[in-house]
């Protein structure tokens, strides 16, 4: 189990455990206006129920390919306190066909391009681009967001660059964030927001150190997340 402020995460049958960069992702998205939000590859449901928090307005959807995943995240939305408003569903978001579009998609996706793939046939399907690339992505964002909406991803900093060229003249970049140890360090990840949209626009640009010099949590990460883990 793991705690946090508002509710609890089993973890325990999903491929891929809690980790930063989907409680990054969950904290960092521009989730204030939107009145519905997709968690694509929600896992245990983290984001979702991020989401749920953070906006009390917006309805919910987690979708997952593994079942043992989505049957997971039902639970631990069951025993939240935004089970009305958040739906988990099994399948393959490619084919997923829901009734309405939705103003964000959010999605910590299977990133590795080039890797051993894990023995363990869910966790590669977590961590490996093979059950949906980059550019499957994308055009999910194409066919299932608003005109305006957008699509928020956290990759390693090493892939965004690939994601970008996918998305060009698909889905504008709006908004980056490099995630850096500390501050002078290569970024480690890349989270990116883009937008449905048909003219470009000027991104927004910044970096987010999680360690200050003295080797504490820096005060902007704790500041992000400080709604979320217990000991901020």
């Amino acid at each position: 189990m793991f705690r946090f402020k508002h509710f609890t995460i089993d973890d325990s049958l999903s491929a891929m455990k809690i980790g930063t960069d989907g409680v990054l992702l969950g904290a960092w998205a521009d989730i204030d206006e939107d009145s519905s939000i997709l968690d694509v590859g929600t896992g245990t449901g983290l984001i979702a129920l991020m989401s749920a928090q953070r906006n009390s307005r917006a309805t919910v959807v987690g979708i997952d390919i593994d079942a043992d995943a989505a049957m997971e995240a039902r639970n631990n939305v069951a025993h939240s306190p935004w089970a009305e408003r958040i739906a988990i569903e099994h399948g393959d978001v490619c084919h997923y066909a829901p009734s309405c579009r939705f103003d964000h998609i959010i999605s910590n996706p299977p990133f590795f391009l080039t890797s051993v793939y894990s023995p363990e046939k869910s966790r590669a399907m977590a961590r490996h681009a093979t059950t949906l690339s980059y550019c499957e992505l994308i055009a999910t964002a194409e066919r299932l967001l608003l005109p305006g909406g957008r699509l928020s991803v956290v990759l390693p900093a090493d892939c965004a660059s690939v994601f970008r060229r996918e998305a060009f003249e698909r889905l504008w970049l709006c908004r980056v964030t490099d995630v850096v140890t500390r501050v002078g360090d290569a970024p480690k990840r890349t989270m990116m927001e883009f937008r449905l949209c048909s003219e470009p626009q000027m991104p927004r640009c910044d970096t987010l150190s999680m360690y200050d010099t003295n080797g504490g949590y820096s005060q902007n990460y704790r500041r992000m997340t400080q709604d979320f883990y217990l000991d901020f």
